[in-house]
């Protein structure tokens, strides 16, 4: 579900990309969020909660919580609510916590 039409704002939408997410291909905007284009497709639980395993969905939007942490091009613990979709991105589910890598 995206918005199309609005009384205000003025959609100004870029080229369709086109990424993968846990194998399925999925359509976004240039410009746009990996969680606003899951979201739109229909995607509501992004993660899982550590301990007692329950479902998170799309929450702040803003990169403050961890409730969108998800492995990206093979990247864990990248925050999708602000990190925009690109073509032929690999966007996949995390499991726990994630690898930590450390960047040199």
């Amino acid at each position: 579900m995206r918005i199309k039409d609005h009384p205000i704002i003025d959609f100004q939408r870029g080229k369709q990309v086109t990424f993968s997410f846990n194998g399925r291909q999925v359509t976004a905007y240039e410009g746009e969020t990996i969680a606003a284009a899951l979201h739109a497709a229909g995607v509501r639980v992004l993660s899982h909660s550590h301990k007692l395993k329950r479902p998170r969905g799309f929450f702040c939007a803003i990169g403050n919580c961890s409730s969108c942490l998800m492995q990206v091009n093979g990247e864990f613990n990248v925050r999708i609510c602000i990190t925009p979709a690109r073509e032929g991105d690999r966007v996949e589910m995390q499991q726990g916590r994630g690898e930590i890598v450390e960047k040199t």
